[in-house]
């Protein structure tokens, strides 16, 4: 039984999802090569339009955020405007759609924005190479000095209010899977031995000055979340990983996000310092709107909301074999197998 997916839910008191089943965000590299959304991706998201909550793949806030081909931007007119007719499609089918805001950090690559540095919480390089451009090698990264971070904040800001402008029903906050946010909050990639840096309220206050300048310059009602406990993406565990986030979860939960996301492939993972899996994490130290996510199916996912593991579950690869996914579970239908070939093109 799944009928609770399909119960309405209220994120605030201005934003009400018709069932409580999110698009997870799906990096898809289909931007032209200006990094503006095509028709294509309009056509894509409109399909999906069913779902109670689309999330847009990860779009970068500024050009050194960017670390894989072809990811979409918010920070140009022309960006603005593509990404307004994806909303605009979106709402024409009576859908609701956030943005997901993204600097990749320390695993961002000169090659995509002509040169300079990359910047992230510390001179940390990641081993390795850019996903689908193999012939790149990771750089060492630029320790982000005071003033960058200062900006960072800023461009973060106005990278929301971009969103809105393209009609974007809010934003997701993505401070997850090893990205520049999520750098900050882990030792792995944190370094630093100034007021961003070694005790958890230092590291979490980058991420915490993000959060509290986008929801002053879009509203609280329109500002998510999303986070990774747990390291395990372009990142190594680390004992007192655990004490940061319970540090910035109790600070969350004294703000008034429209909901927190977790950022997993795959829920049954758990780490030692976080006494188990990263979901039960989250709740036993948050309790406020929280979507999971992880390899869920509709059945598991509805499960875990009777169980009150979290209140919302996003789906990922199952919408992008199955632009009917909502029919088909209310349905009871079989769904298409996901293959990777899908990633191919937009259907």
């Amino acid at each position: 039984m799944t009928d609770n997916l399909f119960q309405s839910f209220a994120l605030n008191d201005t934003l009400e999802l018709s069932n409580r089943i999110a698009m997870a965000p799906l990096t898809r590299c289909m931007a032209d090569d200006n990094l503006v959304p095509t028709q294509a991706m309009a056509d894509y998201y409109a399909k999906r339009a069913q779902t109670g909550l689309i999330i847009s793949e990860a779009t970068i806030i500024r050009p050194d955020g960017q670390g894989y081909p072809n990811t979409p931007g918010l920070f140009s007119a022309e960006q603005i405007a593509g990404w307004k007719k994806v909303t605009d499609a979106v709402h024409s089918k009576g859908g609701k759609i956030f943005a997901q805001l993204w600097h990749t950090g320390r695993v961002a690559h000169p090659h995509f924005f002509g040169g300079g540095d990359v910047l992230a919480p510390s001179a940390t390089l990641v081993e390795g190479t850019v996903p689908r451009m193999r012939d790149l090698t990771y750089v060492t990264p630029k320790a982000a000095s005071k003033d960058d971070i200062a900006q960072l904040v800023a461009d973060y800001a106005t990278a929301a209010a971009n969103a809105i402008e393209a009609g974007f029903d809010g934003v997701e906050i993505h401070g997850a899977n090893g990205y520049l946010i999520d750098q900050f909050l882990h030792h792995d990639a944190n370094k630093r031995d100034d007021e961003y840096g070694q005790t958890p309220e230092n590291m979490a206050r980058f991420p915490l000055a993000v959060v509290d300048a986008i929801a002053e310059a879009i509203g609280w009602h329109k500002t998510a979340l999303r986070i990774s406990p747990g390291a395990y993406f372009n990142m190594a565990g680390d004992a007192r990983d655990g004490d940061v986030f319970k540090y910035l979860l109790g600070e969350l939960e004294q703000r008034q996000l429209a909901y927190l996301h977790l950022g997993l492939f795959d829920d049954s993972m758990e780490f030692d310092y976080l006494d188990g899996n990263a979901t039960d994490f989250v709740r036993r130290h948050y309790s406020k709107t929280l979507m999971g996510v992880g390899g869920y199916t509709a059945e598991t996912g509805s499960q875990a909301i009777e169980d009150n593991r979290f209140d919302l579950v996003a789906i990922g690869r199952p919408f992008i074999a199955n632009p009917d996914y909502i029919e088909k579970v209310r349905q009871g239908d079989e769904l298409t197998p996901y293959s990777d070939e899908m990633l191919a093109e937009l259907v």
